[in-house]
C-alpha cells in the first residue's frame, strides 16, 4: 500500500494557470499577470463543468496569435493523474510525454490542480538516491536512508549490517556446498579455477536483470510470468554465447573436452538461472511488500551464488568428472 507522502496528491498545487475552452490567449495571459497563481508550469483547459479538456506548456502560448482559443492550441491528449497514483510512476510518465508538469484530476475528470514541475524533479532524484541505497544493501529508513551518507559511523554500519549478515550466512552455505564436492575437487583440482568466473558471470547477468526490474517492476503493467519468461530467454542466449565463447579457451589450456563442456554448459544453465531469479526475486519481495529494489545487492548476491556453485558441480558430475 502506497503512503500518503508518495503520492500525487502529496505534491498537489490548487492554484493553478487554468482557462475555458473559449477563452483566447491574450485573454488569459491578461487574466494571470493579474491573478498570479502558484504554479504556472502549464495551462490547464476546463470545460463549463471543470474537467479537464486539455492542457498545454505556458511557453506555448507565445506560439500562437493572441486572438486564438485555448481550445485550439490545447493539447486534449495531454497526459493526466489521480491524486491517489503512485509519485513515482507520475514522473515516469511526465518524462514519457515530456510534460513540463501534470495536471490532477478526480475521477470524474475534474481539476483538482497541478504537479509542477519542480515536484517531479524532486520525485526523481528521491527515488533514484533510494534505489542507489538499496542496492548497497543499506535498509529504507525514508529520510535517514537519503542521508547515510552523513550520519555517524555507528548508525550507518546498523543499517547495513543485516542484509550483510545474510550474505554471511550465505558464504558459509556456498562454502559448506564446494565441501560437499570435496571428492570432485580431490580427484580433478582444475576443476576449483573455474569457480571464480562462473559466479561472477552469473553475479553479472543477474544485476543487469535486478537493475532492469528494481524500476521496471514500479511502472509496467506487463504480468510476472511473461517477464521472467522473457528474462529466462535473453540469460539462455547471454549464458550460450559467453559459453561458447569460453569452451575453447578451456580445452586450450587443459586439453580436456569434458571439463571445457562442463564448464559451458555450467555457464549456460547458472546464466539463464540468474537472469530469471534477477527478475522474479524482486517481484517477490514487493508482493511481500517491500520496495523491489531490495531483491538487488547482497540478498541476491548470496542466493545466485549458492546456486551457481550447485549447477557447476551437478554439471560436472552428470559429466562423469
Amino acid at each position: 500500500m502506497l503512503r500518503p507522502r508518495e503520492t500525487v496528491g502529496a505534491h498537489l498545487v490548487a492554484s493553478v494557470a487554468r482557462g475555458r475552452a473559449g477563452e483566447t490567449i491574450g485573454a488569459l495571459l491578461s487574466r494571470l499577470f493579474a491573478e498570479k497563481p502558484e504554479c504556472a508550469d502549464i495551462v490547464c483547459v476546463i470545460d463549463e463543468s471543470g474537467r479537464l479538456a486539455g492542457a498545454l506548456p505556458v511557453s506555448a502560448l507565445f506560439r500562437h496569435e493572441p486572438g486564438e482559443t485555448l481550445s485550439q492550441a490545447m493539447d486534449g491528449r495531454y497526459p493526466r493523474v489521480f491524486p491517489g497514483d503512485d509519485q513515482e510512476r507520475a514522473a515516469s510518465l511526465a518524462l514519457h510525454h515530456g510534460a513540463d508538469a501534470l495536471p490532477v484530476v478526480d475521477r470524474d475528470g475534474v481539476l483538482a490542480g497541478v504537479m509542477p514541475a519542480q515536484a517531479l524533479l524532486q520525485v526523481l532524484r528521491r527515488e533514484h538516491v533510494e534505489d542507489l541505497h538499496v542496492l548497497a544493501g543499506i535498509r529504507r529508513e525514508a529520510a535517514r536512508a537519503r542521508h547515510a551518507i552523513e550520519d555517524p559511523p555507528l548508525r550507518r554500519a546498523r543499517h547495513r549490517m543485516p542484509w550483510l549478515l545474510a550474505g554471511l550466512l550465505g558464504g558459509g552455505i556456498a562454502t559448506a556446498a564446494m565441501a560437499a564436492f570435496h571428492a570432485t575437487l580431490e580427484r580433478t583440482v582444475a576443476v576449483a579455477f573455474f569457480v571464480p568466473g562462473l559466479v561472477y558471470l552469473a553475479d553479472a547477468i543477474g544485476t543487469q536483470s535486478e537493475a532492469i526490474a528494481v524500476r521496471g517492476l514500479s511502472l509496467t503493467r506487463t504480468g510476472i510470468a511473461h517477464l521472467v519468461a522473457g528474462e529466462l530467454r535473453t540469460g539462455m542466449l547471454i549464458g550460450a554465447g559467453l559459453g561458447l565463447v569460453a569452451w575453447a579457451p578451456v580445452f586450450h589450456a587443459f586439453g580436456d573436452a569434458r571439463l571445457a563442456s562442463a564448464v559451458a554448459a555450467s555457464i549456460f544453465i547458472a546464466g539463464s538461472i540468474a537472469a530469471a531469479m534477477g527478475i522474479s526475486l524482486p517481484w517477490l519481495l514487493a508482493r511481500r511488500g517491500f520496495d523491489p529494489a531490495y531483491g538487488s545487492g547482497p540478498v541476491a548476491t548470496v542466493i545466485q551464488d549458492i546456486l551457481s556453485i550447485l549447477v557447476y558441480f551437478g554439471v560436472l558430475r552428470a559429466f562423469g568428472i
